[in-house]
């Protein structure tokens, strides 16, 4: 069973936004606050990349191509965290992934959700 499921992508003209949500039903609820989660980003032919992560308290960090544009947030108590895109580009084209990091260096991955910006 996936441990996080990814919601929220499709299609949008530039200038729009969307918002991609994150859930682990199935975590226990300590581990879903204690850790750091993220959204990474895979355009076609290129790398994964960070996107935003949250950690514990609420701490976020940003690549600087979406700074001011894109907000990520956590519900705790509904083991969810969402991502706020606005103001979206054609290079924000591509799936993004929802992460979680345990501090021995596990990792959990979504299935991903694709996000295509026109323009």
């Amino acid at each position: 069973q996936a441990q996080l499921e990814e919601s929220g992508g499709g299609l949008v003209q530039a200038g729009g936004s969307l918002r991609l949500s994150c859930r682990a039903p199935r975590m226990i609820l300590s581990t879903f606050i204690s850790n750091t989660m993220g959204w990474y980003r895979q355009a076609p032919g290129k790398e994964r990349e960070l996107v935003a992560n949250i950690g514990y308290g609420g701490v976020t960090n940003y690549a600087d191509s979406v700074k001011g544009r894109f907000t990520i947030s956590r519900e705790n108590t509904r083991r969810t965290i969402h991502l706020q895109m606005n103001n979206l580009r054609p290079e924000d084209t591509g799936v993004y992934y929802c992460s979680h990091h345990f501090p021995d260096g596990n990792e959990y991955w979504g299935q991903g959700t694709e996000v295509t910006v026109s323009s």
